[in-house]
């Protein structure tokens, strides 16, 4: 199902934005019956000014954090799930504590944030979820002591604030956050890494046969935004920087479709050219083995004899 393509996407997307200002967790296992959070975000105190650039979710970051996004409209029970994963890992923490004779700040206990494409009236108003005056419309908060927001993308303001959660999106929400990451300087920090991860999102998408309208209308969305990027760092003479993006692509669509590459054949993919990337990118397609890997790399060393 490529809701777990999707899935996949969010979480390294969070990682990769979060990475720089403090430590990740992804996923991270809880209780004896494993139950796995998404991303488990602790920020580093000297770089919580620095997450301005990713405005709200930025935000939300400032303070210890488990992140749930949902490709789907989460459900109550996925939401009352979620909510059972922040207490299992507010008792660990107490465990600990105890075990160390200490008492764990408030500010410690990580806040929960669900980030939905989408919420009913019900749903929010079935948790007693509301909108505090420092926050904007579409983030809902439980009562106090749950530690808990609800994020209804489709619900944020189309604002540069807001453009890092609405990525996460679904359909025109998804597809207008796009075109406002490609407006973006070029230079922008995270500019460069969610591309790549889009494209990458692309890629398995394509692998799949049958995708949904709405995931088929993103993959044409795409399609040409990742031909133009290509081009233009070849024309801008960014050889160097575009093989590396390349390379990152290929070994991430790979350890996706054939689970993790022994060291011998990612040396052999970094030793390929851009042109030799772009082919193996198509024929990964069709992989099914890591065997389907090693022969086409057969291939490639008949053809240059």
């Amino acid at each position: 199902m490529t809701r777990f393509i999707h899935d996949q996407f969010s979480k390294d997307y969070l990682e990769e934005l979060l990475k720089p200002y403090g430590k990740i967790q992804a996923p991270s296992r809880v209780a004896a019956e494993v139950k796995e959070i998404d991303v488990l975000f602790t920020p580093i105190p000297t770089q919580t000014a620095n997450l301005a650039t990713l405005g709200i979710l930025g935000k939300m970051a400032t303070t210890p954090a488990i992140f749930e996004p949902f490709r789907n409209p989460a459900s109550i029970d996925e939401i009352n799930d979620c909510i059972s994963k922040l207490s299992e890992v507010k008792s660990a923490m107490q465990r600990e504590a105890k075990r160390n004779k200490i008492k764990i700040p408030e500010t410690e206990i990580p806040q929960l944030w669900i980030l939905t494409p989408t919420a009913s009236k019900n749903i929010i108003s079935g948790f007693s979820a509301v909108i505090k005056l420092d926050w904007i419309e579409g983030v809902y908060f439980l009562p106090k002591h749950l530690r808990t927001a609800i994020v209804a993308i489709h619900q944020l303001p189309r604002t540069s604030q807001t453009l890092w959660l609405r990525l996460l999106g679904r359909g025109r929400v998804q597809r207008q956050a796009i075109d406002e990451l490609t407006a973006l300087p070029a230079d922008h920090p995270f500019v460069r890494v969610t591309l790549e991860l889009l494209y990458s999102l692309q890629q398995n998408l394509r692998i799949n046969q049958n995708i949904e309208i709405e995931d088929r209308e993103l993959v044409m969305r795409l399609a040409p935004l990742y031909q133009q990027d290509r081009e233009k760092a070849r024309q801008e003479g960014l050889e160097q920087g575009l093989q590396q993006g390349e390379q990152q692509l290929i070994l991430r669509l790979l350890n996706r479709r054939l689970g993790n590459i022994d060291v011998s054949l990612i040396e052999q993919i970094q030793k390929l050219s851009i042109e030799q990337l772009e082919a193996l990118g198509e024929a990964l397609l069709d992989f099914a083995t890591i065997m389907d890997l090693e022969a086409w790399f057969s291939q490639q060393q008949t053809k240059n004899q």
